[in-house]
Parts: structure tokens; C-alpha cells; sequence
């Protein structure tokens, strides 16, 4: 398993507040449509269901993944669905004090080895988009 660990970023609001923010996945479709289009264009096309999310990007083509966890007010992990390798991403909010929590996007993939030179960069680059897009929705 190879693990991919976006850029951390700090929220002024506590853990359980966050937390309870993304317990209905399908609100950020409103907010995502209020992003100015450069940060828009970054994240590419991101379709919400109450328990999963959608991703198109030209990188990485359409990838939904679905909440197969959520451990109060620590951790919310997805699975991907109809991944050819087994792929979860990992949202960790880590309580820094009673107002601030970091945000810390982990993706974990079963890459055979003698791919991962080739596509480990670009998981990278989805695990720092991810937390981009998750620090986003989290303001």
C-alpha cells in the first residue's frame, strides 16, 4: 500500500465543527458553484451525493468515491468505486486547540511497484487537490 499525503492546512473552527460539515456531502454542490472560476478550474468537476462524491479531471479521468467511514470528530474516509486498484482517500482533522483544527488529506493505493514511478507524481498531485478542494469546502 503507498500512502499520499496532501498539504496540511489550518480552519479556524474546531474539530466537531468540521466534522458536522461534512456529514451531508450533497450542500457543497451550492458552495463549489460559488467558487471564482480559477480555483474552479483547479479542482475540475466535482458532483456531490449526500455520501459521495464524483471527480473529473483530465489527469486522472471520472473517479467516485463513497464514505465507507466516519469516526467522530477525527477521520472520514471514502472508497472508490469501480477503481481497477484498491483506493481510499482519508480526510483527518487533527483538533490543534478549541478554534483551530488541521486538515490533513491522505490517499492510500495499491500500486504494484514497477508502476509507481510513473504514476506516484500524479497521485500526489490528487492528494494536494484533494485537501485544496476539502480545505476549501471547509471555510
Amino acid at each position: 500500500m503507498s500512502k499520499y499525503t496532501g498539504r496540511p492546512a489550518v480552519i479556524d473552527k474546531s474539530a466537531e465543527e468540521l466534522f458536522a460539515k461534512f456529514d451531508d456531502l450533497s450542500v457543497f454542490e451550492e458552495r463549489l458553484n460559488q467558487l471564482p472560476p480559477e480555483q474552479l478550474a483547479k479542482v475540475g468537476e466535482i458532483n456531490f451525493t449526500p455520501d459521495s462524491i464524483t471527480i473529473s479531471t483530465s489527469a486522472m479521468g471520472t473517479m467516485s468515491f463513497e464514505v465507507v467511514e466516519r469516526v467522530a470528530p477525527t477521520k472520514i474516509t471514502f472508497s472508490a468505486v469501480g477503481s481497477p486498484l484498491p483506493l481510499s482517500m482519508i480526510v483527518n482533522f487533527n483538533q490543534l486547540s478549541s478554534e483551530q483544527t488541521e486538515i490533513v488529506t491522505e490517499i492510500d493505493v495499491e500500486v504494484p511497484a514497477m508502476i509507481r514511478a510513473f504514476i506516484g507524481p500524479k497521485l500526489q498531485e490528487a492528494a494536494d487537490k484533494f485537501g485544496e478542494m476539502m480545505t476549501n469546502l471547509s471555510k
